[in-house]
Parts: C-alpha cells; structure tokens; sequence
C-alpha cells in the first residue's frame, strides 16, 4: 500500500510512484528486459487497475492476456486479499511453467547482472539464491551473513550495523522445490520462508555490489527523481 510515501505519492501503488515523469515499475521491467528477462508476471494486490491500465497503454495490450513473440510477455497474478510477500509469490508462481524464477520487489531497482546471477544460481543448485548488497552504517535493514560456501548462515535483525549485508529483495526460486513446501496461501517469504529454511535447505547468497534504491520512503524517492539516469537501461 505504500504507507510511508503516501505523503508524497498519494492514491498509488509505490511501483506506479512517477519518477521524472514515468511510473518506477517502467524502469524496472526496462532494466530487466535488458538483462534477457522477456517474460513477466506481476504479482498485484492494492489497486491493482492502476498497474494493469499501465501496461494496457504501455505496451499496447489487455492486462488479462499477454503480448506474443517479440517483446514483452506480462500476465497479472492478483490477491483478492493481501496474501502477505510468500502468498503472493506462491500465487504467481503457481502460474509459470519454468523451473526458475527471478523475483523482485516492485518499488526496488537493483542494478543485477542477471546472467551471472542465474549462472551461480544453477551451479550452486540452489532452491533458493538471495542477492547481496553489501552497506554501510544502516539501520533500515537487517543483515544477512554468509558461510563460506555462500550458504546463509544467519538472518540478523533490523539494528544499527556498520557494514555488512542486505537482502536486496532479487531472489531466484527453484519453483518445483518451493511449491511442494507445506505453506500456507498466506505468508511471508522473509519469516516462512527464508528464516525458518535457511538452515535446511539449499539456499544461498550471491554479492552483487551494484546500484540499489528502495523508493519505500520518502526520502529515497526524492532521490529516486535526482538519479534518474541511474534507472535508465
């Protein structure tokens, strides 16, 4: 819903949140496409109209039917009520036919080599792989350690931390692995998913030092419209 911006981006969805004069969410399928992302499916909950009528007249087509070869292939995945980040994913993953899927938050950019992403991903025969960014003095995150082979090894709370580093919300799921985990329609990926398997199954952390913004704060949106050359493909 976006409460923490809704003092400068009223009545939207954060994905749609207009950024020098385009929705965020077109910067980040953009990006995407450009690192070999072709097909999509938008995971949507809170006025998910706005966003369909944006890729209507975006991309020239009904938000209940998917653009053909050559471009974009967008479907929608919609809650008829919040189904919390885990019941969301489960919801639209249940609508893929691959075997891997790259998942990212909708008001977050994260500049990811997806090839090399998918590469360590599979090398690593992963179940689930978190992207890493590594920060310093923050508090907005928690942190994420890693073992020596790029395991998790542990989640930390939100706190204080000088340096260490962030879940930046870029996962790559092993679909047939996760759908077969006994959890329930409604649930967070972070809490059930993530923290209560981390030490039970194949999931791993891949660094990646790139360019990173959460527009989820006010703050990070107005530099968000100073930066917009950085969310340009």
């Amino acid at each position: 819903m976006g409460s923490r911006l809704s003092s400068v981006v009223p009545d939207l969805p954060k994905s749609m949140a207009p950024i020098s004069g385009k929705p965020f969410l077109s910067y980040l399928l953009n990006y995407l496409y450009t690192q070999g992302i072709e097909k999509f499916i938008l995971s949507l909950g809170y006025k998910y109209e706005v966003i369909q009528e944006f890729i209507y007249d975006q991309f020239s087509i009904p938000a209940s039917r998917s653009l053909g070869e050559g471009g974009f292939n967008i479907q929608c995945s919609i809650e008829v009520e919040p189904l919390g980040t885990g019941g969301g994913i489960k919801l639209a993953c249940s609508k893929t036919k691959s075997e891997n899927v790259l998942i990212v938050n909708g008001d977050t950019f994260f500049k990811i080599d997806v090839p090399r992403l998918m590469d360590f991903h599979i090398a690593k025969d992963s179940h689930c792989t978190l992207v890493l960014k590594p920060m310093r003095k923050f508090s907005r995150y928690g942190a994420v350690e890693l073992n020596i082979d790029d395991s998790i090894s542990n989640f930390r709370e939100k706190q204080f931390f000088d340096r260490g580093l962030i879940n930046g919300g870029v996962y790559v799921l092993n679909v047939p692995q996760f759908m077969q985990e006994e959890l329930p329609d409604k649930f967070s990926i972070e809490k059930d998913y993530l923290e209560k398997f981390y030490q039970k199954r194949r999931i791993f952390g891949m660094i990646q030092d790139e360019y990173f913004i959460d527009i989820g704060v006010p703050e990070d949106y107005e530099r968000a419209q100073v930066e917009v050359d950085r969310l340009k493909s």
